[in-house]
């Protein structure tokens, strides 16, 4: 009788996939548009603009960037586009709205580009705990890529899953 100890979850035909490895690299940054608002609610724009003209855009170089304002102020819809025209240049990525709506776009970019051919008509677990903060979105994402190509998903860890879903019939990529 052989008594060595085998480790079944190494031997799985079972792909792990860790949305930590696959977090974006480049350093995050945040344009609060209510800096150029006087008295925290009031955008006039000639002074709007000269101040635009003043700012020091190249600090933003290979920044994601998300644009917002914190004062709740209404603005016109081309305060943050006139903005956007200014760290075209030197920005990465460029959203409207939080730090988190910024890291949700960029995990919907690289979960678009997956090569779903790697996962065809094999059982995925998608690892749920991890050190860094993933959106809950991206998991969303990743699902609705995944789900048409693989045998099943799991969530959480080998040795204590959570099945999502198995597939009934095989479709095509």
């Amino acid at each position: 009788m052989d008594d060595s100890i085998v480790n079944k979850v190494s031997k799985s035909p079972l792909i792990n996939i860790d949305l930590e490895e696959w977090i974006p690299e480049g350093q995050r940054s945040i344009v609060d548009l209510a800096e150029w608002l006087e008295e925290g609610i009031i955008l006039r724009e000639k002074s709007f603009r000269e101040a635009l003209k003043q700012e020091d855009w190249f600090r933003y170089q290979d920044h994601h960037i998300a644009i917002y304002c914190s004062t709740g102020a209404i603005l016109p819809a081309w305060s943050a586009l006139l903005v956007t025209s200014y760290l075209e240049p030197f920005a990465k990525e460029i959203v409207m709205g939080t730090l988190e709506d910024l890291e949700s776009h960029l995990f919907s970019k690289v979960i678009a580009d997956l090569d779903l051919s790697l996962f065809k008509d094999k059982p995925l677990m998608i690892k749920g705990c991890s050190d860094s903060v993933i959106p809950e979105n991206a998991y969303i994402q990743l699902i609705l890529r995944l789900q048409p190509v693989a045998k099943s998903l799991f969530y959480g860890e080998a040795c204590s899953s959570v099945p999502l879903w198995k597939a009934k019939n095989k479709r095509e990529i």
